[in-house]
């Protein structure tokens, strides 16, 4: 049974069931081993399964000495590491070895050698090993979860040991023939195949008074808190809130809040955090946090202490997050104010009683993640009255001034910077909350003064490393951008008493300053932040002179320029994403609060072409813009001055403002599926401005005060706003439309009609669902409505009948009259051929010449006067002897020819030698002789 012969044949089983025969080889048996296997390191095989047997028996004599013998034996055997296939039957002998140790104290060494085994990497004999015995694998490594619950200390010690030696494998002592050493994440995945985590996170339970046991749980649940799949099962047993629970448990060490912060920064990053924080949002463990802070906030002095501390801010911080945290219960939002502003504002509280924070990078960090959760916790609006009590907006607006030696920490200049911008993002969120104190403090004053610096010339230089002053290095722009914010969001509260202590204090021209100086100061790289500058400067004008004339006049012609600045930027900038497309918002939104009800504003921006400019806008046909366009549009048009801009404008092609409209009214149709012909006729009469949505939308029974689908699609698109424009620029007389456009036109014309129509027809419907039955003369008068709306649909039906009939009808005259033109030039291009044809005959033919000549010579005398009145003189008015049939006159040029050759145009005539040789004549006698022989 424990040996066997040299030379043997065996089969042996492999998993899977399969049978493979062996024949010619030694194998070795517990006891059997060659000199060789020994020097190679090769496993002493042995029979586990009568270790196992032998473990459970129980009636025999000395059974512990021989049980402890052979688990001796087995872990001599396995000294270099576990193989994967023996695994699971190892284990069993673990559990059978940890279950004796409260009867049988002598097996506690075994189980711990056993224990520091399974610390070394695993080993397989072949690369499917891994994937074969995966499952054992995890169910071996979850039973060290399950071996936590053995009320042995050593044990759970080492147990704690193991799980850490997973991550950090040390490699086997000796090289084991033909085995290899699993992966190094194997046994870390296999832990998370287990559930281990989840284990050891319910072991903790059975530690309360164990301190040294807990912290070297904690470890391995440090180390197995670095995967999000344990994180997960943490999450699952509630690791956050038993953890945090006990993060003010005694610990001389610091261990345990230390190992504890960790394990919860790792479930926040890793498992789902909403979970995480709902488990943390209760009373003890937001007691125990507060504890902890307020012990390293007052005692903690060294560079970990002060690290800790702002861990367990941030956590406190991501908690706050819940509305639900009773962080006002616990008193722990009253600490962290006074913490956040002890610094600005006096106290006496003993907390801070002679506590000073000093420049350094903690310290640093700690007063911006405490400005950080003010804005958070300001968030839950029982939180104000602490704020008021913690006197926040005066410790906040310390910051707000020209930066000087701080008397309290001494800052370095970039801190300084820093921080300043956070308390004026602070003051962003908490000012519009608790406007009294900020009225108290003079906000507005402090707030323009500090706007006032920031444009000024005074030496300046801004860092620009942090999150807040981004784009503000080396200027004054972060501080600005910041200052504005605030500013918007005071105004948007719509406080009268606020807006009108700003106005009164000059907000209106000094912002209209600010904005022409960004102009100027502006580059490229400083693009983004100016442009958001400027919008906010024109949000915060439209706020303050919103239905406010004497406001909207003291923004004036000044205003206007800026606005009229804005609108001629080059529309491709739109696309890049710097910020210009809000800016443009906020310049439409401008025109509408701050010039529109102004008449002298709304002349002045007629007069510089503002209405060219926005139909310039329109134009560009980005839908985001329209809506707003048009209603400006529509209030605009109000002014008699605008119908004569609006119709004098023209676009690309020569496009008119009319035509423009009727374009966008067919592409918002066409979007909003409304059923036309090709022509852009209407097709259903009964609902000719039906959209798609209204109708795969069932009509539902409303009550009255509750808008329908036919209602509510004014508002949604921009056919009401392009029907109320062409409204008030009369129908009638307006330029540059096709035969399309009219046709379109006479919906638009119409829409106003159609919409009533459509409301009756809800009515009717929504009268049926409800199934009730009008009285006759009430069904009377509904027929006669939507008989009446429904002959309108066929009246402009038959209108767009006509149009295109006239168009076609047209279209086909205008075709004829270029056929015409067509064949005129034709037929000129025929006589002229003909004409080229005779002249090429009597230019290269001597008869056709004279016969063309006599039949000329026959024509002019057969047109002169026959009879000559008495003793008259006659004058020849033909050349005799010319042989041409063009009409001449007295100088004929001929340019085929220089004149110094054949003497002029009467060289062959008879006269020729009557002529004196003169420059531009006849030839002379010479050289006639010579070229005319006799």
């Amino acid at each position: 049974m424990w040996t066997a012969g040299a030379g043997a044949t065996a089969e042996v089983q492999e998993p899977g069931g399969k049978l493979r025969c062996s024949s010619t080889r030694h194998i070795p048996v517990v006891g059997v081993v060659t000199e060789d296997e020994e020097a190679q390191g090769a496993f002493k095989t042995m029979d586990l399964n009568r270790v196992s047997n032998l473990l459970e028996e129980t009636d025999k004599d000395d059974l512990e000495e021989k049980q402890l013998k052979s688990v001796k034996k087995l872990v001599q055997c396995y000294q270099n590491g576990f193989p994967l296939r023996d695994l699971a039957q190892i284990f069993k002998i673990l559990n059978l070895c940890a279950e004796k140790i409260e009867n049988q104290p002598h097996f506690i060494e075994s189980a711990l050698n056993i224990l520091k085994l399974c610390g070394l990497p695993f080993l397989k004999k072949k690369v499917s090993d891994e994937i074969t015995y995966a499952e054992d694998t995890a169910n071996s490594i979850a039973l060290l979860g399950e071996l936590m619950k053995i009320p042995n200390s050593e044990l759970r010690i080492q147990i704690c040991k193991c799980i850490v030696d997973f991550y950090h494998a040390e490699p086997p002592k000796k090289h084991i023939t033909g085995y290899q050493q699993a992966s190094s994440s194997y046994k870390i995945k296999m832990a998370e195949v287990g559930g281990l985590a989840k284990t050891m996170v319910q072991s903790l339970a059975l530690l309360e008074n164990q301190l040294v046991e807990k912290l070297w749980v904690l470890k391995a649940l440090q180390h197995l808190s670095t995967s999000e799949v344990n994180c997960t099962l943490m999450m699952k047993a509630q690791a956050a809130s038993g953890i945090c629970a006990h993060l003010n448990d005694p610990d001389p060490s610091g261990q345990l809040l230390f190992r504890s912060s960790e394990i919860l920064w790792n479930l926040l990053e890793k498992s789902p955090k909403e979970e995480i924080i709902q488990q943390l949002s209760n009373l003890e463990c937001l007691l125990a946090l507060k504890e902890v802070f307020k012990n390293l906030f007052m005692r903690g002095f060294s560079h970990y202490d002060r690290q800790l501390r702002n861990d367990i801010l941030v956590i406190t911080t991501i908690i706050a997050q819940n509305p639900g945290a009773p962080m006002i219960e616990c008193g722990f939002t009253k600490d962290l104010i006074l913490f956040a502003t002890f610094n600005e504002v006096k106290s006496q509280n003993p907390l801070v009683k002679g506590l000073k924070l000093s420049n350094s990078y903690e310290d640093f960090e700690l007063k911006k993640l405490l400005f950080n959760i003010i804005v958070i916790l300001c968030k839950d609006l029982p939180t104000i009255q602490l704020l008021i009590d913690g006197k926040v907006i005066l410790a906040l607006f310390t910051y707000v001034k020209k930066p000087e030696k701080h008397k309290i920490v001494e800052w370095s200049a970039a801190q300084y910077e820093e921080l300043q911008l956070h308390a004026i993002v602070t003051l962003s969120s908490v000012a519009p909350l608790l406007t009294e104190e900020y009225m108290l403090c003079q906000g507005n004053a402090q707030v323009l003064a500090f706007l006032e610096w920031c444009e000024s010339e005074d030496s300046f230089f801004s860092h620009g490393n942090s999150f807040h002053g981004t784009g503000g290095r080396g200027n004054k722009f972060a501080q600005m951008r910041y200052s504005l914010r605030l500013l918007r969001a005071m105004v948007y509260l719509e406080d009268e008493t606020i807006n009108s202590d700003l106005c009164e204090k000059g907000a209106i021209q000094q912002l209209i300053g600010v904005f022409k100086n960004t102009i100027s100061k502006a580059n490229d790289k400083e693009e983004a932040i100016v442009l958001e500058i400027q919008s906010d400067i024109l949000l915060i004008l439209s706020g303050l002179c919103e239905h406010h004339i004497p406001r909207k006049e003291i923004f004036g012609t000044e205003g206007v320029d800026i606005i009229l600045r804005v609108m001629k930027t080059d529309p491709t900038k739109l696309q890049t994403g710097l910020g210009y497309n809000v800016l443009l918002f906020s310049t439409l939104d401008s025109i509408w609060c701050c010039i529109l009800g102004c008449y002298p504003s709304e002349d002045y921006f007629l007069e510089k072409e503002g209405i060219f400019l926005l139909l310039d806008l329109l134009a560009l046909n980005q839908k985001k813009f329209c809506n707003l366009i048009l209603g400006i549009m529509v209030e605009f048009c109000d002014n008699p001055k605008t119908a004569a801009h609006v119709n004098a404008w023209r676009g690309k092609k020569d496009q008119t403002a009319a035509s423009l409209l009727i374009k966008l009214w067919r592409k918002e149709e066409k979007e909003l599926g409304v059923k036309r012909d090709k022509h852009g006729m209407i097709i259903d009469t009964k609902k000719p401005l039906f959209t798609s949505f209204q109708e795969e939308q069932k009509l539902m029974p409303l009550p009255a005060n509750c808008p329908t689908l036919a209602v509510m699609d004014v508002a949604e698109n921009i056919r009401a706003k392009i029907y109320a424009v062409l409204g008030k620029l009369d129908f009638e007389n307006l330029p540059g439309l096709s035969a399309e456009d009219f046709v379109t036109l006479c919906i638009i014309h119409r829409y106003l009609d159609f919409k009533i129509g459509e409301i009756w027809n809800e009515i009717c419907e929504e009268i049926k669902l409800e199934k009730l039955r009008p009285v006759n003369t009430d069904k009377k008068i509904l027929e006669v409505i939507t008989t009446a709306s429904e002959n309108i649909g066929k009246m402009v039906a038959s209108l767009q009948s006509e149009m295109i009939e006239s168009q076609a009808n047209q279209d086909v005259q205008n075709e004829q009259k270029v056929y015409t033109k067509i064949q005129a030039t034709h037929k000129q291009r025929e006589l002229a051929n003909k004409s080229w044809e005779n002249f090429l005959a009597r230019t290269s033919n001597a008869k056709t010449l004279k016969k063309a000549k006599r039949l000329q010579e026959k024509a002019i005398e057969s047109s002169r006067y026959g009879e000559h009145p008495p003793n008259a003189i006659f004058h020849r008015t033909d050349i005799k002897g010319l042989n041409t049939t063009v009409p001449s006159g007295l100088v004929v040029t001929v340019e085929s020819t220089p004149a110094r050759l054949l003497g002029g145009p009467l060289a062959d005539t008879d006269i020729a030698l009557k002529k004196l040789p003169i420059r531009g004549g006849a030839l002379q006698k010479q050289f006639l002789d010579y070229i005319l022989p006799s």
